[in-house]
């Protein structure tokens, strides 16, 4: 990994750019995927969205989303998404952490994404306990994983994972109207 490399919150302009890192990584047949579904239902916030740039050049992108599970808000991450050439570098590793710090600092309670325990786990994230958090569409239970940033959160999680609008995030811990 470059000592050199940078990140920072997501620009606008960087849209383009991240969208053709995320077709690279994903192929056409992302948008079918339980994740992007969620995404679908409310835009993804710039300010605990980052992008990662080396001499310049965007490498790598994570994004988050508004969600809430029953009536508790929290993030949905994803997608984290690395340029083919630049895997394997630690660059998707310190986007989650920056993503994580963000989540933290805003005083979001939890963060939830679907991917691969073992690259997950030494991040904080972990299984979703009991089946009871449901995503809009098929995904495999073991790969539901959950990131709590206050801790006992995910004990209480039950419900289908919505997206939602920043303002009805700022409702935390409250009864959604």
């Amino acid at each position: 990994m470059s000592q050199t490399f940078s990140i920072r919150p997501e620009h606008a302009a960087d849209n383009d750019t991240i969208l053709n890192l995320q077709m690279a990584a994903f192929g056409p047949g992302a948008a079918a995927r339980a994740a992007f579904r969620v995404r679908e239902q409310a835009p993804h916030d710039p300010a605990l969205s980052f992008v990662l740039s080396d001499g310049g050049a965007i490498l790598g992108s994570v994004r988050q989303t508004h969600i809430l599970i029953g009536e508790t808000a929290g993030l949905l991450l994803g997608p984290l998404v690395v340029e083919p050439g630049h895997k394997n570098n630690g660059y998707g590793r310190a986007l989650v952490r920056r993503a994580l710090e963000a989540a933290k600092e805003a005083g979001e309670r939890f963060v939830i994404l679907v991917g691969d325990a073992p690259y997950y786990g030494p991040q904080g994230f972990d299984k979703c306990v009991g089946g009871r958090v449901k995503m809009p569409a098929p995904v495999d239970p073991m790969r539901l994983l959950v990131a709590e940033l206050e801790p006992g959160v995910a004990a209480g999680l039950s419900g289908t994972v919505a997206g939602v609008a920043p303002e009805i995030s700022a409702l935390r811990g409250t009864k959604v109207p």
